[in-house]
């Protein structure tokens, strides 16, 4: 069975990875409805234009203040009222709550199935705003309220329950990659080594991620610090403010993060927790590099047998895996890259992503 509308309510659009897969998903053809509505919870969103461009109706409130987030709830309650969707689905936590609160003020909570998202595993709430952690608590209490829990990863899934979480349906949907843009590209990887100064023969190393302290640029740093020969093309909104390192090329934040990839020769997640599905680890890998990363959330169901896991916070075991994939036969890396890229393909394509999504949207729709 299949939505005529669904409608998603997000905390916001900028460049990250929960964004950016509901972007790929709604903008995707052919789509999980017939029509899709998305509502950001703040405005000024990276993905809006991409997804009105793909003739998705996109809704931007204002959240920011507490008049803002009153006056939102009931444009966003009436929305709903208006558009009468089959399935409303929140994203993250405050598009989760919000999405719950509007839906039973918009009075089509008996007719109006609702899904929420989970998007991470284990967070350091300490590391993050009192704000932040009301609201955990209070999608923990209401947790059986949604039809449907949807977790991008089985270790966020396991998470929530020990937050409290008590889904009456729950269902564990992997990120998806968009394998066609995500590749190999070898006129990629020169046009950029030669942009960045960096020699042909060099090990350079991807690391996509915005400053937030689950990312652990810092331990990142340090472990680059450790390996001078290893060149580090570090990705991501607020990258370019970190601390300068010689082999560290702080590049901020890029549109251009497949061509940035295709210039590695390998991709790290350097996470320190909180980490649900890495969308930067998959990206790399679809783009035929092996990966190091950090044995938080899915990485090793996404890594498989691919790359190298090491502890995290730990910038020692981080910084001998790197120089051990940098020391490795040429063939053998190679070899690392095209398994990498199959696992990817295989396991965790869009298309993929997007049958799992409508398999757990009919089987909603049928109860």
């Amino acid at each position: 069975m299949r939505p005529r509308r669904i409608l998603h309510v997000i905390t916001d659009l900028y460049l990250a990875g929960a964004e950016t897969m509901l972007a790929r998903l709604a903008a995707a053809q052919p789509g999980l409805a017939d029509e899709t509505v998305v509502v950001s919870l703040l405005p000024d969103g990276f993905h809006t234009e991409r997804l009105r461009a793909a003739g998705v109706t996109v809704v931007e409130l204002n959240f920011r203040t507490t008049a803002g987030i009153a006056r939102g709830m009931l444009q966003l309650a009436r929305l709903i009222g208006k558009q009468r969707p089959e399935i409303v689905q929140g994203w993250m936590y405050h598009g989760d709550l919000a999405a719950l609160l509007a839906l039973v003020l918009s009075g089509r909570r008996r007719t109006t199935r609702l899904a929420w998202n989970i998007r991470c595993s284990t967070l350091d709430f300490a590391r993050y705003s009192r704000q932040l952690r009301l609201v955990v608590r209070a999608c923990a209490m209401l947790s059986r309220r949604p039809d449907l829990i949807i977790a991008n990863s089985g270790a966020g899934m396991e998470a929530h329950h020990a937050l409290g979480y008590r889904p009456r349906r729950a269902e564990v949907v992997a990120n998806g990659i968009e394998i066609d843009r995500y590749k190999p590209d070898p006129g990629a990887r020169t046009a950029v080594r030669r942009e960045l100064g960096i020699a042909d023969g060099a090990f350079v190393v991807a690391h996509v991620a915005r400053v937030d302290p689950m990312k652990d640029h810092l331990g990142f740093l340090r472990a680059m610090a450790k390996v001078p020969h290893v060149h580090a093309l570090l990705v991501g909104a607020g990258t370019d403010d970190l601390p300068s390192q010689p082999n560290v090329h702080r590049l901020g934040r890029r549109t251009d993060v497949e061509c940035l990839l295709a210039a590695a020769d390998a991709v790290v997640s350097s996470s320190a927790f909180g980490e649900g599905f890495s969308n930067a680890l998959a990206e790399g890998m679809a783009c035929g590099l092996p990966p190091v990363a950090t044995d938080v959330g899915d990485a090793a169901a996404i890594v498989g047998t691919t790359g190298l896991l090491v502890p995290p916070r730990d910038p020692d075991a981080l910084a001998e895996a790197i120089r051990a994939l940098s020391e490795e036969p040429g063939e053998r890396r190679a070899e690392r890259g095209r398994q990498a890229r199959s696992r990817i393909v295989e396991n965790f394509s869009l298309a993929r992503a997007l049958a799992r999504f409508s398999d757990a949207y009919a089987a909603l729709l049928r109860d």
